[in-house]
C-alpha cells in the first residue's frame, strides 16, 4: 500500500475523530448504528485489519480508507469486522412451531407447491438449516411439494462458514433427536467434536451476499416466508421502516414475515397483520 501509509509511530488507539468517520461510513453502508459506547469494541476488532493490511496505526488506516481510495477494497473486510453474528439452531423455537403447524399448511392449502423461503440475516447458517429441517420434515410423505431456501448475509466470513455447514457438536444440542439422526452427521474422528449438516439439506439452500441497505432486493420470485430476525435492532426507526417495506415487497400475498422476539414493527405502516408473536402475514 506504499511506504507513506506504513507505520511511522506508535499506535495510540482509535481517536474520536477517526471513530466518527468510521461510524458514519458503517451506518451509511450497512445501516448499523455505532454509538460512541462501541468505540472500544470497534478498536479491538479493527486491530486485526491493521495487522492484515500492514498498516500499524489507526490514523494511517483511516487515511488509507478515506483519503487514498482504499475504502473500495476494504469495505467488505471492515463490515465483516464490525458485524455481530449470534446464532443458534432452533433459536426462538415458537417461530418454527408456528411455521410447521400453521404457516406451511396455509401455504399448501393456498395452492403453493414449490415453496421459497429466505433467511435474510443467516449468519453462520444455523437459521436456514433449521428452516430446512422443518421444511423437510413437513414435505416428507407429501407428493408434489418442493422447496428452496435463500440465505443471505452482509458478512462474507459467515457465509463461507455457512456453506460448509460444519459446527461444534454442542451447537446442535437444541435440534430434536429425530431430526438430529436424519440431518446431522457426526465426524468419524470423535476428538474433533464436530458435526456437519447432511448434504440433503445443504443442497436445498443457496447462500449469497446481500446488503439490506440496497434499494431493492434481487431475490427472484416472491417468497412464501421471510425470516429477518435479530438484525432490525441494529437499525434506527427510519432504516427499519425501509427494510421492512422492501421485505414485504418480496412476499407473496398471504406470505409470512418473522422478526426477532425483541423487535417490533409498531409505528411502521406495512401491508401485514400480526398472526402470532412477532409473526406477520401479508395482506
Amino acid at each position: 500500500m506504499g511506504a507513506a501509509l506504513r507505520a511511522h509511530g506508535a499506535d495510540e488507539g482509535l481517536s474520536s475523530r477517526n471513530f466518527d468517520a468510521l461510524s458514519r461510513y458503517i451506518y451509511d453502508y450497512s445501516g448499523i448504528k455505532m454509538p460512541v459506547t462501541k468505540l472500544t469494541m470497534l478498536e479491538g476488532r479493527l486491530r486485526r485489519r491493521l495487522r492484515a493490511t500492514g498498516i500499524a496505526n489507526f490514523n494511517d488506516y483511516c487515511d488509507y480508507l478515506f483519503k487514498h481510495g482504499g475504502i473500495d477494497k476494504e469495505a467488505i473486510f471492515l463490515i465483516d469486522a464490525v458485524t455481530t453474528n449470534k446464532t443458534d439452531f432452533f433459536r426462538e423455537p415458537k417461530h418454527f412451531e408456528y411455521m410447521a403447524e400453521t404457516g406451511l399448511p396455509e401455504m399448501v392449502a393456498a395452492g403453493h407447491k414449490r415453496l421459497r423461503l429466505w433467511s435474510a440475516a443467516c449468519s453462520i447458517g444455523a437459521e436456514p438449516y433449521t428452516m430446512a429441517m422443518v421444511l423437510q420434515d413437513f414435505i416428507d410423505g407429501q407428493s408434489g411439494l418442493d422447496y428452496r431456501i435463500l440465505a443471505t448475509d452482509l458478512s462474507t466470513d459467515v457465509l463461507q462458514a455457512a456453506r460448509r455447514g460444519v459446527y461444534p457438536r454442542d451447537m446442535v444440542q437444541p435440534v430434536p433427536a429425530d431430526m438430529k439422526r436424519q440431518y446431522v452427521m457426526t465426524s468419524r474422528d470423535a476428538a474433533r467434536g464436530e458435526v456437519r449438516i447432511h448434504p440433503r439439506l445443504r443442497s436445498t439452500i443457496g447462500f449469497a451476499r446481500l446488503n439490506l441497505m440496497d434499494s431493492a432486493y434481487k431475490v427472484g420470485e416472491p417468497m412464501h416466508m421471510i425470516f429477518c430476525r435479530n438484525v432490525l435492532i441494529y437499525f434506527d426507526k427510519p432504516t427499519q421502516a425501509k427494510v421492512l417495506s422492501r421485505l414485504c415487497d418480496c412476499l407473496v400475498p398471504g406470505g409470512f414475515l418473522y422478526v426477532g422476539h425483541s423487535e417490533t414493527v409498531t409505528g411502521i405502516t406495512l401491508p401485514v397483520r400480526q398472526v402470532a408473536n412477532t409473526v406477520f402475514k401479508k395482506i
